[in-house]
């Protein structure tokens, strides 16, 4: 029996679409049970903040993994204006879904980063280097 490209590249999505879905319940759950563990040893709001950062890095990576799921299922099954559309709109949310995630973990924009870190980093030195 012979695979079609369809079947082959519909195969490889849904080993994203898994593997997106994977991260995202996994991640989470790691997050919680180490937080779980961490509050012997560390106060509620240190774990806290630290659980939350795990969560949202794991919906991070598992949104990237749905959104390439998303995009080889509309260049290589789907070639349609219609799901292309979609895959625009699909993309659009998750993208601001992600900066939204990385600016609520990084507590910075992120062009900002490099900035913010290098005027602390000077900030208590008479020279600036």
């Amino acid at each position: 029996m012979e695979i079609g490209f369809d079947e082959l590249m519909e195969a490889v999505v849904h080993g994203f679409e898994i593997g997106g879905v994977a991260i995202l319940v996994l991640g989470s759950l790691a997050a919680f049970v180490r937080a779980g563990l961490s509050l012997r040893r560390r106060e509620a709001g240190e774990v806290y903040e630290e659980a939350r950062r795990n969560v949202g890095r794991a919906i991070l990576l598992g949104l990237e993994l749905l959104i390439i799921a998303d995009i080889v299922m509309t260049i290589t099954v789907d070639p349609t204006l219609r799901s292309a559309a979609a895959l625009g709109l699909i993309v659009l949310v998750r993208t601001f879904l992600s900066f939204s995630l990385e600016v609520e973990l990084e507590g910075t924009l992120p062009w900002r980063r490099g900035t913010t870190a290098s005027a602390s980093g000077s900030a208590g030195r008479p020279d600036g280097v």
